[in-house]
């Protein structure tokens, strides 16, 4: 059984998915980008991107009953590989202990002309 776990306090899906969907024990995160869901608006700079991200995967997390320590596995996407060394600086202040496994990638192009894209897999309990 699955379960779409939604929030006003993360920024709506720009398309046909769900910020988060449930299932046995499992909250599966999609892509989000640094939109502030108040104006709608992307923020500047990969470091105030990054923070943004975070703070709407904290919004989707709390929203599942869950925090930033059940998350376990993220999947960073890099507008450009540049950016990594102040991605991981801003990433690193949210995961301050036993942080998740990880992946960063640099692709091409992100949704709404983003520099990072951060999704992530957390386990309830």
């Amino acid at each position: 059984m699955k379960k779409v776990i939604a929030t006003e306090k993360a920024p709506k899906a720009i398309g046909p998915y769900s910020l988060a969907i449930e299932a046995n024990g499992m909250i599966y995160i999609s892509g989000q980008l640094g939109v502030n869901p108040e104006t709608g608006t992307m923020v500047d700079g990969i470091e105030k991107q990054t923070e943004q991200v975070l703070k709407n995967m904290g919004a989707i997390l709390e929203a599942a009953g869950c925090s930033y320590k059940n998350v376990v596995k993220c999947t960073v996407l890099l507008e450009s590989m540049d950016n990594f060394k102040a991605m991981n600086e801003v990433y690193g202040r949210f995961f301050t202990e036993e942080a998740p496994a990880r992946a960063a990638y640099g692709v091409v192009k992100l949704p709404l002309g983003g520099l990072v894209e951060i999704e992530a897999i957390a386990v309830k309990g």
